[in-house]
């Protein structure tokens, strides 16, 4: 669906203030609308005494009408990063609010900074990956229409555990952990508070039920010494790391909680309290056999296992 007309005209306007030579093909495809909505647009803002004229594209004759904002260069520069890293950029409800507000700051540029803009090469990259986008049209917006009045929503959930499933879910929140986006609410069919993949919900749609937020549950307290995204019981976790694994483990940080310790040999042990054992888990068989669970028994066992189960499929290849 293609943008209002109040938000083609400021984003029109404000791409007619920093770039050049724009066609009305080009308007129509990122403002997702036809070049006849184009021209009425143009039309709309001439008639409001806005200098435009065409040649070999749409230019405007004086931006004097406006104000430039008052970024300096290194401001600019981090804005611009936040935007074009930010994983909303690729959400159907934050794509075209995103590439809105670049055009705006855009235009809204001094000649001192467009000028030191046009000879300074962008130095620094940011890059946060995420492992879908959000193709179901208008998902977020109802999710956070939800959110703001406390009503329920009915999803459809492909869970990878369990497969497809109706839930009714009272929905605190959207965030984006580990690469994804995920929505936390009360499911009424579990009775509980569960984390849900927002690319894994085929369906949803807002009711008329309405519900009362439980207190204290924020985004830091819900997720709060969790390894990644699962919120199960707290559970210690001890590892003793060998060679380069310990070196690996002593340069970086991995969890707000954890505990290091360099031993006499050169062995590093890593103590950590998380919620849950399988996202840890995956993280320590990243290390091979650099890697010794000592505590808890449980993932002590479920890697002994794990080891026997690879050992016999690669010795029947």
């Amino acid at each position: 669906m293609g943008m209002h007309k109040y938000d083609r005209l400021m984003y029109i306007l404000n791409s007619l203030r920093s770039r050049k030579n724009l066609s009305a093909n080009r308007l129509a495809e990122e403002c997702g609308v036809t070049e006849r909505s184009i021209y009425r647009d143009i039309l709309s803002l001439s008639e409001s005494n806005v200098p435009i004229y065409y040649d070999r594209g749409y230019k405007l004759a004086s931006d004097n009408f406006l104000p430039p904002l008052n970024f300096d260069l290194d401001e600019y520069n981090c804005l611009q990063m936040a935007l074009e890293s930010t994983p909303l950029a690729k959400t159907d409800k934050y794509q075209a609010l995103v590439k809105r507000i670049k055009a705006k700051v855009d235009s809204g540029l001094s000649e001192a900074v467009k000028n030191k803009r046009r000879f300074t090469p962008a130095s620094t990259h940011i890059e946060i990956p995420i492992s879908h986008s959000v193709d179901q049209p208008g998902l977020f917006a109802k999710i956070e229409q939800a959110t703001q009045n406390d009503c329920c929503v009915e999803i459809e959930y492909n869970s990878i555990e369990s497969g497809k499933s109706k839930r009714l879910i009272e929905p605190y929140f959207i965030v984006f952990r580990v690469r994804a986006f995920y929505m936390v609410g009360f499911c009424r069919k579990t009775n509980d508070f569960r984390t849900f993949r927002i690319d894994r919900i085929s369906e949803l749609s807002l009711t008329d039920q309405t519900f009362v937020r439980k207190a204290g549950i924020t985004v830091e307290s819900y997720f709060e010494g969790s390894w990644g995204v699962f919120t199960g019981k707290k559970v210690p976790v001890t590892v003793l790391f060998r060679g380069t694994a310990a070196r690996i483990v002593l340069s970086e940080r991995h969890h707000l909680g954890e505990e290091i310790e360099k031993l006499r040999d050169g062995t590093v042990r890593y103590k950590v309290t998380t919620r849950g054992i399988e996202e840890i888990q995956r993280w320590i068989l990243s290390f091979g056999d650099e890697a010794e669970v000592i505590e808890p028994k449980e993932l002590r066992e479920n890697l002994c296992r794990l080891g026997k189960s690879l050992s016999k499929v690669y010795s029947e290849s």
